[in-house]
């Protein structure tokens, strides 16, 4: 068995009927493979990838090539690469693939991380919200003042998971985060939240805009990963140390461990944590595996579209190899 026979992405592309006119339209369900292709060899560009085709008949013929002449033109691939992004097919077929291979089981962590998508695209710049002066002091008698705005995580412990993503920042910015050794990267972009399962299993993705704080993602992928999976624990970092963040686990059913953040408790971790919980916390490790195998083996670092849709198609393409990858590798492997 493949990676292509575990993803099958073909199932899910509908060739375009009813062209009476003009040349037929290329084959979408190969070109579809081919982009899988492209992940799983690491490739950085569309070119690369029409060269490899043509050079390589093994590939061509498991994409569906049957000869060099049908292998279409880079801007072919542009325009299905558009429609494939348009029609959200990364996401369908990675929910199909943890329904098929993951949704009967019991997943014992959930590890949740982002990871920064550094994009060559200009930056959009948010129009600024002129926010209302406070009064200061005591309020005066029979003065009533209103209420203080719910901050977005209390807004998302009322919203549906789907309102909630909707209402996240989506377009290229500019993102900081600090790495496992404190020091601070910056960069140009977008930023991924995926959730992985044991046996680093990505079970969901979220691309944002790369401003986006992890803990306004928390909410809204607990949800959506709890229709998907049954699980037992949450594995966070201190990024998601948050008591809402805390109290949806909770009402999932679920045990949230979460680093906690030296500025909250003023405390380290070691402390916090006993022996079982911390040596449990370990597994979170899975997610900045999956994270870097992302961007060393599946093209994440070949970042070459513009635009939240199509950097998504992006991201899940790679996403939908990785899993496949990790799901035929032996025990323990």
């Amino acid at each position: 068995m493949t990676i292509w026979d575990v993803v099958a992405i073909e199932r899910y592309v509908v060739n375009p009927f009813g062209v009476w006119l003009g040349r037929p339209m290329h084959n979408r369900r190969t070109l579809a493979r081919a982009f899988v292709a492209k992940s799983v060899y690491d490739l950085p560009t569309t070119e690369c990838l029409i060269d490899l085709l043509k050079t390589n008949r093994s590939l061509r013929r498991l994409c569906g090539f049957e000869s060099v002449r049908q292998v279409p033109s880079a801007s072919t691939f542009s325009r299905s690469f558009a429609e494939f992004a348009a029609m959200d097919l990364g996401d369908r077929v990675l929910a199909a693939l943890v329904e098929t291979h993951v949704g009967e089981q019991i997943v014992e962590h959930i590890s949740r991380d982002s990871t920064a998508v550094v994009a060559r695209e200009r930056v959009i710049k948010q129009k600024k919200v002129a926010a209302t002066k406070k009064k200061r002091g005591r309020p005066r008698k029979e003065e009533v003042r209103p209420a203080p705005e719910l901050t977005r995580l209390e807004k998302q412990l009322q919203q549906s998971y789907r309102q909630a993503l909707s209402e996240l920042p989506r377009s290229c910015d500019w993102g900081a985060k600090k790495d496992t050794g404190g020091h601070r990267h910056c960069w140009k972009g977008y930023k991924a939240h995926i959730d992985y399962a044991d046996g680093t299993i990505p079970l969901q993705v979220v691309t944002t805009s790369a401003s986006v704080h992890d803990s306004q993602v928390a909410i809204p992928m607990a949800r959506r990963t709890a229709e998907r999976v049954t699980s037992l624990y949450d594995l966070m970092d201190s990024a998601y140390d948050a008591p809402q963040i805390r109290k949806i686990s909770e009402e999932l059913g679920h045990v949230a461990i979460i680093d906690p953040h030296a500025r909250r408790n003023g405390v380290a971790a070691d402390k916090l944590f006993d022996p079982a919980t911390k040596e449990r916390y370990k597994q979170r490790t899975t997610a900045e595996r999956g994270n870097s195998r992302l961007k060393d083996e599946f093209g994440l670092r070949h970042l070459r579209v513009r635009g939240n849709a199509k950097v998504h198609m992006h991201i899940m393409f790679g996403v939908l190899a990785l899993f496949a990858d990790q799901l035929l590798k032996p025990p323990g492997g």
